[in-house]
């Protein structure tokens, strides 16, 4: 069972993000800092969400759900992406338009600075801690190739925010430094549309991945080639005709194998050959928990 730690680390973290921010942007009127206290309080949501669909995922199947309710972790992840990309988003570019409209300067800007190295120092122990979760289920698998591959939403928008919250301090910082060097305000509020603009980046592609995950993804290429070479060294089957799969959750995946089978098997033979079709396909496939071997 993967350890989803990475979960609290950064609910915990955004939490304190955020008030930081929200104390910063009170004393000093920081239209991207306001922006980057709002992205901290959607964040803190956001993993407050995926805990609560990792914890709604496990529950065993029953009569009412007999394949179990793996899939509601994906339905929870497309919530937050929704969540990230109107509320976030809009929001902050909201912020920015406003700032843009009033340009002002408030309060002394070291407290921005002070609290964005905070915010960056404990973003980046957040963005490691999911990277680290990341690294261990990529392996070898490039990254951005693994990002769209991942079959674990949870760990893909954690991973994604943080490194989105790490480049919006960056340039909430360069929007308030900037902008008191050229004494122009509205430089703030460009920056608070900037990072608006790349929450909805983030968010469309999160969207996009959530969505297909919801759909069903089905084992890579790779995997059903694996499972075609191990059911046809069977000594009982003769052809693989065809596989279908589908994953229900991120570690559980049903493939259906439909076979053609060597004649004169008896009903004993072919029970006893599906049986160990199926006990050889999930050792060597240990993401597939249920396996349906149909002769054609």
């Amino acid at each position: 069972m993967e350890s989803r730690a990475f979960l609290y680390i950064s609910l915990l973290a955004d939490i304190l993000i955020a008030v930081s921010k929200f104390v910063g942007a009170a004393f000093t009127g920081s239209s991207s800092m306001m922006a980057e206290a709002v992205h901290s309080v959607i964040d803190a949501v956001s993993q407050l969400l995926l805990i609560w669909g990792v914890k709604r995922s496990k529950r065993p199947a029953d009569a009412a759900r007999p394949f179990g309710y793996g899939r509601e972790l994906y339905y929870w992840s497309l919530i937050v992406s929704l969540v990230i990309f109107i509320m976030g988003g809009c929001i902050s570019i909201y912020e920015g338009i406003w700032r843009i409209r009033h340009p002002v300067f408030d309060g002394d800007p070291k407290w921005n600075y002070i609290i964005l190295g905070i915010a960056f120092l404990f973003n980046f122990i957040s963005m490691l801690s999911a990277l680290k979760a990341f690294n261990a289920q990529r392996k070898s698998t490039g990254f951005w190739r693994a990002l769209i591959k991942t079959k674990d939403p949870s760990t893909m928008i954690v991973l994604l925010g943080d490194i989105g919250d790490l480049i919006g301090l960056v340039i909430a910082f360069l929007g308030i430094f900037i902008g008191r060097l050229l004494q122009n305000a509205s430089i703030d509020g460009y920056a608070s549309v900037a990072i608006g603009l790349l929450l909805l980046i983030i968010s469309g592609f999160l969207i996009r991945e959530s969505k297909s995950l919801l759909l069903g993804e089905s084992i890579s290429p790779r995997a059903r080639r694996g499972i075609i070479s191990l059911a046809e060294q069977d000594t009982a089957i003769s052809k693989v005709k065809g596989v279908a799969s589908i994953y229900r959750s991120p570690e559980d995946a049903m493939v259906m194998v439909s076979a053609r089978f060597k004649d004169n098997l008896s009903m004993t033979e072919l029970k006893a050959a599906i049986d160990r079709v199926t006990r050889h396909i999930q050792k060597d496939f240990p993401q597939v928990k249920q396996v349906v071997i149909s002769p054609v």
